[in-house]
């Protein structure tokens, strides 16, 4: 079983088996990857597609995580990382020409997400002599 290692300045959440392809699912965590927190969210809120709102609610779980658990400044938090793998597959069957059966898969999903603190570095600009 693949283990998560965190840092001190970074939380996450999992959602597993999310009822959804697992191409359909990256295609909209591509969009946040890299943002900061308030940012995602306000993509994933306007996002026309279906998925974007369960992976809205697995980030605002992250977001939550950080705060409570962690004691992060929400503020400043940032998507470091997003991404979805395979889960399971429910197997159905449906009645096709001869009485025989035809398989139809359905994929769920298995989707991560991470934030960090952002570390914004301040560089003082010196005066030219």
């Amino acid at each position: 079983m693949r283990q998560l290692v965190r840092k001190d300045n970074e939380a996450y959440a999992i959602q597993r088996n999310m009822r959804v392809s697992p191409s359909k699912a990256n295609a909209v965590l591509e969009m946040i990857r890299g943002k900061k927190a308030s940012e995602a969210l306000n993509l994933l809120k306007f996002s026309s597609r279906g998925v974007a709102k369960n992976i809205s609610k697995v980030l605002n779980s992250a977001i939550a995580n950080a705060e409570n658990n962690h004691q992060l400044d929400i503020d400043i938090l940032k998507v470091t990382e997003a991404y979805c793998g395979k889960g399971m597959v429910m197997k159905r069957w449906r009645a096709r020409a001869k009485g025989r059966p035809g398989r139809i898969n359905k994929f769920l999903t298995n989707v991560t997400i991470k934030v960090s603190e952002d570390q914004v570095k301040e560089v003082k600009k010196e005066k030219a002599k």
